[in-house]
């Protein structure tokens, strides 16, 4: 028996390894490690403590086996738990000894471990030296360039000598890219150890000699962290800097323009003396040579500007079109710091343009620009429209719109402007109401011509039932009435009736101060505020007491017959006050009014000293005395000095010697850069077949592999971006242009080399021709483009149809699809070019507000029209709005199903889309529309992975559809969407896509419905109307059609174009209806007065004005329809 069971133990035994060892080869051969479901698996087997205590010796088993595999999966759970901040420095022994792993992720993850715990692990970093100095002798670029930037992240100064040598091994590497790293490693080494400054710098010099695009950024940043007052580094390097400045990072470009911004105030003379004069012809001679330009200048006599000041602001200024915000920023202060005075305009569309970008961008823009519109008004004055304050917009965006508007008012535009300022009283915000009523002061005091109606109309504020406003009111009107106070003397009587009501402690200390300035002039009135004053005096603020004891002390001077008493009681209750302040002014006070022995002679200039005529304040802008800072800087955005602030010098009176940046000519050396893949093929064959490009040859490749990887989504975002811009130079918009259709070409040609190079060759050829093409047909007079730049649909246009030459350039499968969608764009274009004012209503019908900032306000209006006369009654509305809480969304009464096409069956390639706006409230956010979209299969073969992809703009908020896996033949499926319009008409923008294919498409809303129906009585609607008026209104006269008299057909008729609910009515003649904006939750009031003769007044209130004459028009049209 126990022979028989040894037997079979031993038999299992055999069994067993035999399995083992073929399960290991399996698993070699098959397979790296476990799956994520079976890993999940064994970590749900244990329990959280075991877990931890295992984790470590798992991690450590891992990372000391022979397999890459496990090791590189050790490694990756091992960065994890540092994110999640865990500590994992017991694994550092473990970790170092993969540094000379051959795997380069491996590396990289063991690189990013070395840099977090070398500080901690101090000696056992020490022993990894070795290992980074061998591998800084690596063939691969990427590895010698991970050892440097971990050996400058040990901050431990024992290994200083070491960083040292191996920056200045890197500084003469052959790859720009560890040139670059080494340029990095110089600002780590200083912030260590700055004794070795002199040393560093001899690399800095090196550095900056450095010819590569990817250097020059990051050594100029060493720089200016290292050496900033080493100007004589950069001479014989500026105009190399200047030329490879377009070409450089968007990083590197911020930096460079700040340095050389420093630069050029130290070497040339200022451009802004009086009675320079300059040649006319800078902007024809764009690619003129500096011997041309300096022959052109010397017939100049007053003023010749340097070559080299002029080929720095020649070659930043196409930095103006540039995506990135902080690069036009840069540009925009290097002008204003630089150019001359006539120059400085161009940056002024750039600016307006960054307006449309976040929050935190705009809070620094507009900072900015406050400061240059009070230097220069008329940079701004045209693109008023664009400081104008949105709901959207946050306060501190509100206010500094509002400090904009009043530094550029003037007597040509203060009609419009106080017209606004009306509307901003009207403002929740009260933080927002009080500083327009400031600004209306500002107004008041620098444009004596509508002195007068401001005051009428802030002293209408006065009975205002808020606060905030009134005290600020009487604030500004006390300062107003310092300027001419002899004819206001009605104001302030009526100021003191409302005395009892203003509970605000600065509004009351004003008018007491009023009271006691001008009580000559208001002898009967004064002394009973005194009396009031007297009663209420311990229950006062300090700021009311401290007037309180000065109108007493004045009134004493002036009317001591009815004050005398009075005054006495006050200074006997100031001198026992709590507060020191108010004791030490009622003993001065005493002494100073009351005659007595110890008074000696000060007594007889009491009257002198109290009733002294005052200066007039003057109402000054906040950022009046910020341009001492340099724009674009920390230290101007807070308006104090920041640490790390470099003064800019003040213009050298002579000229310093310019032959210092002459160099000479040496032919350039070609780098050894890597081949990697078809991208290194397309370098090279673009390389022989166009060498005399505008931008390098290394650039070239970047965006060659930038547009394989991206495919048909570089040119949508070029498209965005130029749309963004809105206003591009001709020149520049047709070298974008023809830049993103032959990046698309290439693209699409890569991705077709598979399957025949014989037919990409062909397509190669055909869109180089007719890329050459397009330019010739772009080119127009400057005076019709500079109109289509102003409006901003010249470039938009543009921009749209090169990326559906780019989109259809990818997505092509034969050549007969290509060129047919090639040649689409062309007749766009020449259709363009025949009725431009036919696109032009297209385009403010999808976008008016985008329209209306760039167009530019008129400048030359006549001065007899200063002061409007419907001025006065414009700001006697000046009062706060107070919304009804009685409003309630209630269900559509009326649902109309209109289906609109969202993508043709032919140009889906047998998918179909159809959607209707159901008027339902969206289940997935309240702020979104709902849209359902209806999708049929027409192809002979079932569709699979239906679903959303890109959108566009990027920040159009979609809720998608989940994605339909199957779709068979000739079937359909509804599908349920909710899109966020933000109020607005413009289309969402977005692709369907199959597993195959993506198409674009787009849903454009109509006005009526981006409301939801508010439930409204008769009463509430008047009383929301009458809050309303003014700007809010929109009205016209119709003809109705006569079938639609009726009360059936006009609600009818109202409702199958506007989404809003009926509000009963008691006349017959009157019809009214209410919503609310879904976005926003706008209330928007549409009210119809029949007339005789089929004629109807047809009203519609809202703050939203563009959506009211958008809807005024389809109601119009609906209406007059019989």
């Amino acid at each position: 028996m126990d022979a028989g069971l040894s037997s079979l133990r031993s038999d299992a035994v055999g069994a067993m390894r035999t399995a083992l060892v073929s399960a290991e080869n399996l698993q070699l051969s098959l397979r790296t490690g476990l799956s994520q479901e079976e890993q999940a698996l064994t970590q749900n087997k244990h329990s959280p403590k075991e877990i931890h205590k295992s984790g470590n010796e798992d991690l450590k088993e891992m990372l000391e086996s022979n397999k890459e595999s496990l090791k590189l999966e050790a490694m990756k759970r091992v960065v994890g738990l540092i994110a999640k901040g865990k500590n994992a420095s017991e694994l550092f022994p473990a970790v170092v000894k993969n540094v000379a792993s051959k795997n380069i992720e491996l590396k990289k993850l063991v690189y990013v471990y070395l840099v977090r715990y070398a500080e901690e692990q101090q000696d056992l970093a020490l022993l990894s030296i070795s290992t980074f100095q061998r591998a800084l002798k690596d063939p691969n670029q990427f590895i010698r360039a991970s050892a440097l930037r971990v050996l400058s992240s040990i901050r431990v100064s024992i290994i200083v000598p070491i960083m040292m040598l191996a920056i200045k091994e890197s500084a003469a590497d052959l790859s720009p890219y560890v040139r670059k790293t080494s340029a990095h490693a110089i600002q780590k080494l200083y912030s260590l150890d700055p004794d070795q400054k002199e040393q560093l710098i001899e690399v800095i010099e090196k550095l900056l000699k450095d010819k590569s695009t990817l250097v020059a950024g990051s050594v100029v940043m060493a720089f200016e962290e290292v050496c900033p007052d080493r100007i004589d580094l950069i001479h014989k390097n500026y105009r190399k800097l200047c030329n490879l400045l377009v070409d450089v990072e968007e990083w590197g470009q911020v930096v460079i323009i700040s340095m050389l911004t420093r630069y050029a105030r130290t070497q040339f003379t200022s451009p802004w003396k009086d009675g320079a004069m300059f040649d006319e012809n800078n902007e024809k001679t764009f690619y003129d040579s500096d011997s041309e330009e300096k022959k052109d200048e010397t017939e100049a006599k007053p003023y010749i500007m340097d070559p080299d000041h002029r080929l720095l602001l020649r070659n930043t200024k196409p930095l103006l079109q540039s995506r990135n915000t902080a690069v036009v920023m840069s540009v925009a202060q290097l002008y204003w710091h630089l150019a001359p005075k006539h120059e400085v305009s161009i940056v002024t569309k750039s600016l307006v343009r960054l307006l449309r970008s976040h929050r935190e961008v705009q809070y620094i823009v507009l900072q900015n620009i406050a400061t240059m519109s009070i230097q220069r008004k008329g940079m701004f004055e045209p693109y008023m429209k664009s400081f104008y304050v949105r709901s959207t917009d946050a306060t501190h965006i509100k206010t500094l719109k509002l400090e904009i508007l009043t530094n550029l008012a003037n007597e040509a535009n203060i009609s419009t402007i106080l017209r606004e300022f009306q509307t901003y009283v009207k403002s929740q915000d009260k933080a927002f109401a009080a500083a327009t009523i400031q600004a209306i002061g500002r107004c008041a005091t620098n444009i004596s011509e509508v002195t007068d109606t401001c005051l009428n109309g802030l002293v209408l504020l006065l009975s205002n039932r808020d606060e905030t406003v009134v005290a600020e009111s009487v604030v500004v009107i006390k300062k107003l009435l310092q300027t001419q106070p002899t004819q206001h003397c009605e104001i302030i009587q009526h100021m003191a009736k409302l005395f009892d009501n203003i509970t605000v402690p600065m509004a009351r200390a004003s008018i007491l101060w009023l009271m006691g300035e001008y009580c000559e002039r208001v002898p009967k009135i004064a002394p009973d505020v005194l009396r009031k004053m007297a009663k209420s005096f311990t229950a006062e603020e300090d700021i009311v007491k401290l007037q309180t004891v000065n109108l007493a002390a004045k009134l004493y001077l002036t009317n001591s017959k009815q004050t005398k008493l009075l005054t006495q009681y006050i200074l006997n209750l100031g001198k026992y006050d709590q507060n020191y302040d108010i004791r030490d002014r009622t003993r001065f006070i005493r002494q100073l009014i009351v005659p007595n022995e110890k008074s000696g002679a000060l007594n007889k200039y009491a009257r002198r000293i109290l009733l002294a005529p005052k200066p007039a304040p003057v109402l000054q802008s906040a950022f009046k005395d910020r341009d001492r800072f340099q724009l674009g800087t920390l230290s101007h955005s807070l308006n104090t000095k920041a640490s790390g602030y470099q003064e800019l010098s003040d213009w050298p009176e002579v000229a310093p010697d310019q032959s210092e940046r002459n160099v000479e000519v040496i032919e350039p050396i070609k780098e050894w850069t890597p081949i990697v893949g078809k991208a290194g093929k397309a370098g090279k064959a673009k390389k022989t077949k166009s060498d005399e490009k505008f931008y390098s040859d290394d650039e070239e490749e970047k965006e060659e592999e930038e547009s394989e990887s991206s495919g048909s989504e570089d040119s949508s975002s070029s498209s965005s971006s130029s749309e963004e811009s809105g206003s591009e130079s001709e020149e520049e918009s047709s070298e974008e242009s023809e830049k993103t259709s032959t990046d698309s070409g290439q693209s699409s040609s890569g991705s077709e080399k598979s399957s025949s190079e014989s037919d990409s060759d062909q397509k190669k050829k055909k869109k180089k021709k007719k890329t050459k093409k397009a330019p010739q047909k772009k080119s127009k007079p400057a005076a019709a483009d500079s109109d289509s730049d102003e409006n901003g649909n010249g470039p938009v246009a543009q921009a749209s149809s090169s990326s559906a030459e780019s989109s259809s350039g990818s997505e092509s499968d034969s050549e007969d699809d290509s060129d047919s969608d090639s040649v689409a764009p062309q007749k766009k274009k020449s259709d363009a070019k025949s009725k431009p004012k036919v696109e032009v209503k297209s385009k403010k019908e999808v976008s008016l507000l985008d329209l209306d900032d760039f167009s530019p306000a008129p400048t030359n209006a006549p001065k007899s029209t200063v002061v409007s006369s419907s001025l006065l009654s414009d700001l006697e509305g000046l009062s706060l709005a107070n919304v009804s809480s009685t409003m309630q969304v209630t269900t559509p009464s009326f649902c109309p199903m209109k289906t609109y096409e969202l993508l043709h069956h032919m140009s889906g390639k047998g998918l179909s889309a159809k959607y209707h706006f159901p008027r339902q409230p969206c289940l997935y956010e309240p702020s979104m529309v709902s849209v359902q979209v209806i999708l049929t299969n027409g192809s002979d073969h079932c569709l699979e992975e239906i679903h959303i992809g890109d959108r566009s703009p990027g920040s159009l908020s979609i809720h998608c559809f989940n994605t339909i896996e199957r779709l068979e033949q000739e079937a359909s499926v509804t599908v349920s969407m909710g899109i966020d319009f933000s109020d607005s008409t413009q289309a969402a923008n977005f692709q369907l896509c199959t597993k195959e294919n993506q198409f674009s498409v787009s849903i454009q809303p109509a006005v009526g419905e981006l409301l939801m129906p508010s439930s409204l009585n008769e009463q509430d609607f008047c009383k929301e109307q009458g809050k309303l008026l003014g700007m809010n209104e929109t009205s016209a006269t119709i003809a109705m059609a006569t079938a639609n008299s009726s009360s059936q057909a006009i609600n009818k008729h109202v409702l199958s174009v506007a989404n809003v609910g009926q509000v009963s009515s008691s006349q017959n003649n009157f019809h009214r209806f209410a919503g609310r904006t879904v976005s926003s939750g706008a209330l928007v009031l549409v009210s119809l007065e029949l007339k005789e003769s089929s004629a109807a007044l047809l009203t519609i209130n809202t703050d939203k004005s563009v959506m009211a004459s958008m809807l005024l028009r389809d109601l119009k049209q609906a209406l007059a329809q019989a």
